[in-house]
């Protein structure tokens, strides 16, 4: 599971911070497991408002909601030729874009 997290995150991130997605991997392995679940959907409003309140505000403890939006709304472009959106590689995206690395490392 890892080691694709690692080969997708390479693809938006050539400095890739491991220990920071080996910690993302390793408290999400059981979403990451799943097979409706290892992805997000940019396309569906009530996912990503479901990313912002359960990662963005309760595990990141960020609560500047214009900047959540805006950081989400950045990593769907980045992530756009994607089809499939790795939750691990968008968790990890997420993480750096509002400096929470603090939270898992």
């Amino acid at each position: 599971m890892y080691d694709a997290a690692l080969e997708n995150v390479k693809k938006f991130d050539k400095k890739v911070n491991e220990d920071l997605l080996k910690a993302i991997v390793k408290t999400y392995r059981l979403v990451l497991s799943k097979k409706d679940a290892k992805h997000v959907a940019c396309g569906q409003e009530s996912e990503l408002a479901t990313v912002k309140k359960n990662f963005i505000i309760k595990k990141l403890g960020f609560t500047d909601s214009d900047k959540a939006d805006k950081a989400i709304e950045e990593v769907c472009a980045e992530m756009k030729t994607d089809k499939f959106k790795s939750r691990a590689t968008f968790y990890y995206l997420l993480t750096l874009k509002l400096d929470r690395v603090d939270v898992f490392v």
